[in-house]
């Protein structure tokens, strides 16, 4: 089918489209606590609904991750790939709307994951719906996997998936939200620093002639942490074009003044710390939790090496450290093929063309990227409400997302036309 065709499926079924969106947002899925029962049986009755074959794989026994096919196995892989689990809503006072409403109103669909990001993953369940009743000829295979646990941190989801060779393919496109007119092809690594200090105990009024105060070994540490800051980031021309123009969006998107510098600096937040018993005694131990997040250029060796020589320049003993969890930066090509395509087909539907920048936080892309397949994300989005109260998502969004989705499959693994 040529592209006018394809769009004209999405476009004459719209409205099936944002039925299926305000549904699945009728299902709290929200992780925590991640009973993801009812929203797995929708989604299934929907792919059986459409004669599409899946399989339930799980990482473990409460993680169902649901795996769809469609298309020949002879051929490319295109993979797909979503999220059914959202974050809790908050207090519901915030809100100016039911949260699981899933209605309509003024243009766009409310409710706790319109954004992120059930209504991109209602774009990609619906394209292969269509492709299936239409029985559109695909001289390779779809694999849509569809994950729980995305919002906390995937590690039975997409990751398990991914390490255990359960899915795998030449290219992902993801449906996070970033807006009809960018999408994301690289993202910051993290480090989660745990820093440990011992000390002597001692009577508090003999202080500090007996004892050794393990908060202050501490703080003389975390007086120079924030030197993380400085490791300079190395990377090429093509990265550096892409990360200045991710620095101008991340000034647009984020009203915090310099804020556009998360792109290209680590950030070290310390987000927790603890120490010592009772008021009155010298603390025999200390512990801070720091969150480091890396941008692309930066390693987490790197953010080691500079870790052990803060320890050596603090000139305190008694301090150790570990880190809790460790994610390297990743990136796809702005060149690559997948990203050409979708660039394109945002080009010929919105009449504008498509940014590619770097992401501040972390998603399942990761996983994807360090297997080796080229990924991207791009999904329909309101930014503001994402992890927030008031989540929505424009219509049109929706359904030229779709039609974008439904484009791009085709023109991977059929040739572009």
């Amino acid at each position: 089918m040529k592209h006018e065709e394809l769009r004209s499926l999405v476009e004459n079924r719209k409205e099936e489209l944002i039925q299926l969106c305000c549904e699945m947002i009728r299902i709290p899925s929200v992780n925590p606590p991640g009973e993801m029962d009812e929203m797995i049986s929708y989604l299934c009755a929907y792919l059986e609904k459409h004669g599409i074959q899946y399989e339930i794989k799980k990482g473990k026994e409460t993680a169902p991750n649901i795996i769809a096919r469609i298309g020949q196995k002879d051929g490319r892989v295109l993979l797909l790939n979503g999220h059914c689990d959202v974050v809790p809503v908050g207090n519901l006072e915030k809100w100016d709307f039911d949260p699981f409403c899933g209605e309509v109103r003024g243009g766009k669909i409310l409710g706790r994951g319109t954004s992120d990001m059930k209504t991109g993953l209602a774009g990609l369940l619906f394209v292969m719906g269509l492709l299936a009743d239409n029985q559109v000829a695909l001289d390779g295979e779809v694999v849509l996997s569809i994950v729980p646990d995305e919002e906390v941190s995937g590690q039975f989801g997409t990751k398990w998936l991914v390490e255990n060779g359960v899915i795998h393919g030449d290219a992902c496109l993801i449906a996070e939200p970033t807006g009809s007119l960018n999408c994301e092809i690289g993202q910051k690594g993290c480090c989660w620093l745990k820093l440990t200090a011992s000390g002597e105990p001692a009577h508090g009024s003999l202080a500090p002639f007996a004892g050794e105060n393990a908060i202050n070994r501490l703080l003389k540490v975390l007086n120079r942490i924030d030197t993380i800051r400085d490791i300079a980031p190395r990377y090429d021309d093509d990265t550096a074009i892409v990360m200045e123009k991710s620095r101008d969006m991340a000034k647009k998107l984020i009203q915090a003044k310099g804020a556009q510098h998360v792109l290209n600096h680590c950030t070290v937040n310390l987000g927790k710390i603890s120490g010592g018993t009772k008021v009155n005694m010298v603390p025999d131990y200390a512990e801070a939790e720091i969150d480091i997040r890396l941008p692309i250029g930066v390693t987490c060796e790197m953010v080691e090496e500079q870790v052990i020589r803060i320890l050596k320049e603090s000139e305190v003993t008694g301090v150790t450290y570990s880190f809790c969890w460790q994610s390297e930066p990743n990136s796809t090509s702005a060149k690559e093929e997948i990203v050409e395509i979708v660039a394109g087909h945002v080009a010929d539907i919105w009449g504008e063309p498509l940014a590619r920048t770097y992401q501040w936080a972390s998603s399942d892309a990761r996983f994807f990227r360090y297997a080796g397949i080229p990924t991207l994300q791009y999904g329909p989005a309101n930014l503001e409400g994402i992890h927030a109260y008031n989540e929505t998502v424009d219509v049109q969004d929706v359904i030229n997302a779709a039609k974008i989705y439904i484009c791009t499959i085709t023109d991977f693994l059929n040739g572009r036309k």
